[in-house]
């Protein structure tokens, strides 16, 4: 799927890297097409053998389903300790028995994928605690494409892993990042990609949910609450439109969220039962799968459109990337007060907090921060700097609080 067999490094691929020298084992979890796969074959290619299963092939999965300690029996029959590669490792929950069984009588090491947490979820799945690290992969971030110019957020530093390649951020506002899209040369070939991605990830999520009998439904709520991206979405607006009680469309959207095609991005408040009962924004996990599933235009007429939708879309992802590339515990959020204040983006650090606008012009103006300027004022014991994310190419100081900066300087 990588087009043109291009391979790029991923910011994970020396921490995976150092786990298997270590023989540690591993969890990596991202939705399907963000390169999981390539990633960990190219970091056990390393090494002189290793044992795979790749539960896509219907033949090795039906095998494991009627008859989960066959990993037992066949891992034991080698005559050295293996690491050992599962592939989708939720099409078969009950391996993970199994998986631990060899991993505490130290008679394997492992690397599992995964690309939904649904199916591990509602069978009450062991995840390994304790005896596995466990890691997120996302489409291709910032400094995996090799745009990074600089960093003056401390948190979120990261250095470019690839050079520069030949794929615009212009082109990542409509085709998204996904390894194979990036690799693709022809927009033609992108758009296909991505309309035969939503069809496929519509089509099997169905399939695995028995959803048969709610598949128009499911279809309109999922093109909705694509095209609503980044909103706090009106649940019985969005009940109304897909033909489904306002139950279902909660839970079409824990469904996205089990199956990592969306990322649930909660409010900023001080009161946690506040925040339980204020409405999440969803983001979809890539720019180019939520414009597929959107059905919109994949050409220069969807940014004159949605410029300013795509281009704050473009940096939550990244920062949301970022976090989990870096391991670090900060959890995403958005401010917005009653009174219509609002904060695109506020990373919680625990003690501290960073509150960013995203701006899609190349100049930014201290009466259009209102809204950052309040929530530093607010929480000024934790917020000792604020950010203006935006599309120009020069760093500016707008308050001694407040600096603008390009968005390839994030």
């Amino acid at each position: 799927m990588q087009g043109k067999n291009k391979v790029y490094i991923r910011a994970l691929e020396k921490e995976i890297g150092r786990l298997i020298e270590n023989e540690q084992s591993a969890l990596v979890f991202g939705p399907r097409q963000v390169g999981k796969t390539t990633l960990i074959k190219k970091c056990l290619s390393k090494l002189d053998h290793y044992t795979e299963y790749l539960l896509q092939n219907p033949e090795i999965r039906m095998e494991f389903e009627k008859d989960p300690s066959l990993l037992i029996r066949q891992i034991e029959a080698l005559k050295e300790k293996p690491f050992v590669f599962i592939d989708e490792a939720q099409k078969v929950p009950d391996l993970f028995d199994a998986v631990q069984y060899l991993i505490d009588e130290k008679k394997a090491n492992f690397i599992i994928t995964g690309s939904s947490a649904r199916k591990l979820r509602r069978k009450g799945t062991n995840l390994l605690p304790g005896r596995v690290k466990s890691y997120s992969l996302s489409p291709l971030s910032w400094n995996e494409m090799g745009w990074i110019k600089g960093n003056y957020i401390p948190q979120l530093k990261m250095e470019n892993v690839n050079k520069k390649i030949e794929y615009t951020f212009e082109k990542s506002l409509i085709f998204g990042s996904l390894p194979g899209i990036v690799a693709q040369a022809e927009d033609q070939d992108r758009e296909s990609f991505l309309k035969a991605y939503a069809h496929i990830y519509l089509e099997e999520e169905i399939r695995a949910e028995a959803l048969s009998r709610k598949i128009g439904a499911f279809s309109r709520f999922l093109e909705l609450a694509a095209s609503e991206s980044g909103t706090s979405p009106n649940l019985t607006k969005l009940s109304m439109e897909s033909g489904v009680s306002v139950p279902a469309v909660k839970e079409f959207f824990r469904l996205l969220e089990d199956t990592l095609i969306v990322e649930r991005v909660d409010p900023y408040l001080k009161n946690a039962r506040k925040r339980i009962l204020s409405t999440p924004r969803y983001y979809f996990f890539d720019l180019g799968v939520r414009n597929a599933l959107a059905n919109m235009p994949f050409n220069n007429d969807l940014i004159n459109l949605q410029k300013g939708i795509l281009f704050e879309h473009a940096v939550v992802l990244e920062i949301i990337r970022r976090i989990k590339i870096l391991g670090e515990n900060y959890k995403v959020c958005f401010w917005r007060t009653s009174g219509g204040a609002e904060v695109d983006c506020v990373i919680d650090c625990g003690q501290q907090v960073i509150p960013i606008e995203i701006k899609a012009s190349k100049k930014v103006y201290l009466p259009e921060l209102k809204g950052l300027n309040n929530f530093i004022e607010e929480y000024h014991k934790i917020a000792k700097q604020g950010y203006v994310i935006t599309l120009g190419d020069k760093v500016e100081k707008i308050t001694d609080k407040i600096i603008a900066i390009p968005w390839n300087y994030l």
